[in-house]
């Protein structure tokens, strides 16, 4: 296989870990933090919960909101990830950007015994920039993926201490994904390739709550598979109009699918003024063993890309909790600590992933029917070292050490009817 073939399909496996990345709290571009009381707790609201945000962390917990409640909020994520080169290139990071995916939700008591309830979030929608002449400019210059889910959620009531409930996933996906090509082989400068492409997909999610005791609950709630088709273009700027030929405008689709997720937590309440939630998150990775693209057009005499990927499960601690000083205030906290699904042999800049660790910290402040959150979290990636083949056909590697960290402010209004 010819240098121009291989790098098209390092662009087609790029497009796609973009588009699958679900790793953690809010790794590259998959966002957990639908609340801002959520946040606040670490995330931990799987049972217990205040406010309607609960639709995206346990929807049996609507069944213990009265009336009809409505929620917006915003959350603004400003991530950072510096590159160390082995090769001892100067290092690079990438532009400061922050993003600010919104939630919106509504819940209603139909009855005493039925609740019902509609979500819209972003589950996705970061994205990166790192410099246009940095060493892993083959591998990725910019990538950007943005999100919608809607998510209309009824749940049943079925003892005075326990729920169910069910609910539908309509997600909504579009990405775009630029990265320079390396045309010294045919001596030219560098061309630049970028696709987009858009997708949706259907899925559905369970939520389940217990009073095991007056001070102990148990929630747990599942989101399935979510399978998707992606159709997009390829578009390339090339230096020499006569490479067109080599490099045409081309559509391309893909099928992937969004892992399975799990999770189970216990609430404590027994002590004064206190409610704390400790949780488990698991999410089916090991599912994504590779990726095929087909292009409408060959590009560098390619029209089919296969390329492992061999992730593997995760597992996420979330751990947190509130106190209350009185009929208004409370106070929040939490922690959460994951593991991230990337083998070493696939890693690349594209994702910058590692486990990782969240301090966060909050506040929920009500006046009569209406609810304030506040709520802030400092998220830290464990260094991580690609030492890989990724790139080399471009000759750049990008291999060095990388070191992520970011920072989330989120705010939520709701109001009780």
């Amino acid at each position: 296989m010819t240098t121009e073939k291989k790098q098209v399909g390092n662009v087609w496996l790029g497009i796609l870990i973009l588009v699958c990345c679900n790793p953690v709290q809010a790794s590259g571009y998959a966002v957990f933090t639908h609340g801002a009381g959520a946040l606040g707790e670490g995330l931990a609201n799987t049972a217990h919960g205040s406010t309607p945000a609960v639709i995206f962390y346990n929807p049996a917990l609507i069944s213990r909101l009265e009336g009809t409640q409505v929620e917006n909020g915003v959350t603004f994520i400003a991530p950072l990830h510096d590159f160390h080169s082995a090769l001892g290139s100067p290092s690079a990071g990438t532009e400061h950007e922050v993003f600010f995916p919104g939630t919106f939700y509504l819940t209603h008591q139909h009855s005493e015994k039925i609740s019902l309830g509609v979500g819209l979030f972003s589950p996705f929608g970061l994205g990166t920039e790192w410099p246009a002449d940095w060493e892993g400019r083959y591998i990725t210059t910019r990538s950007e993926l943005l999100t919608v889910n809607l998510n209309p959620v009824i749940s049943f009531e079925l003892t005075p201490s326990t729920a169910f409930a069910v609910g539908l996933d309509f997600l909504l996906a579009e990405a775009s994904l630029e990265n320079k090509l390396n045309l010294s082989t045919l001596a030219q400068p560098d061309g630049n390739q970028k696709f987009s492409g858009h997708g949706f997909g259907l899925g559905f999610n369970l939520g389940f709550y217990s009073e095991w005791t007056p001070t102990v609950a148990f929630g747990a709630s599942y989101r399935s598979e979510v399978g998707m088709d992606i159709d997009g273009d390829a578009e390339f700027e090339l230096p020499d109009a006569s490479l067109a030929s080599i490099f045409p405008n081309t559509g391309a689709s893909t099928d992937i699918t969004f892992p399975q997720q799990l999770h189970v937590a216990l609430a404590y309440s027994g002590i004064d003024r206190t409610t704390l939630e400790v949780g488990l998150r698991w999410e089916d990775w090991s599912s994504f063993n590779e990726l095929r693209i087909e292009l409408e057009q060959p590009v560098a005499g390619m029209s089919t890309s296969i390329s492992p990927r061999d992730w593997h499960d995760t597992l996420t601690l979330t751990t947190g909790g509130r106190y209350r000083l009185n009929d208004r205030v409370a106070l929040l906290a939490g922690f959460v600590w994951g593991e991230d699904p990337i083998p070493d042999e696939t890693f690349d800049p594209t994702i910058t992933d590692s486990n990782h660790y969240a301090l966060t910290f909050g506040t929920e402040i009500g006046i009569h029917k209406h609810r304030l959150s506040l709520a802030y979290s400092f998220q830290k990636w464990a260094d991580r070292t690609k030492n890989n083949e990724i790139g080399s056909v471009s000759g750049a590697r990008a291999n060095g050490k990388y070191e992520s960290s970011s920072h989330f402010l989120a705010l939520g209004f709701t109001y009780v009817f």
